[in-house]
């Protein structure tokens, strides 16, 4: 799976961070057969972002999982919320 972390802006008590996905059907199966577990977005100065796989359930459709999201996580950096914000 790919993906690239596109802009990270933290705030008082959440870290949210803008990520743009492009992962295709055939890479979703490797989630869906048990194979891959987490989804890891890297951003360009190496900044890596780390959450299980199964938080990209309801964003898959046909094409696979694309578009813009907003990951929002606590300040313990624990998962929060996944949104689609564009695609």
């Amino acid at each position: 799976m790919r993906a690239v972390l596109v802009h990270g802006v933290p705030s008082r008590s959440m870290n949210e961070f803008r990520l743009r996905l492009r992962i295709s059907p055939q890479e979703m199966l490797a989630y869906y057969t048990g194979e891959a577990r987490y989804l890891v977005a890297t951003a360009s100065d190496g900044t890596r972002v780390k959450m299980p796989a199964r938080f990209l359930r309801p964003h898959v459709t046909s094409q696979g999982v694309v578009g813009e999201f907003l990951l929002c996580c606590d300040e313990r950096n624990r998962f929060v919320s996944l949104e689609r914000v564009r695609g």
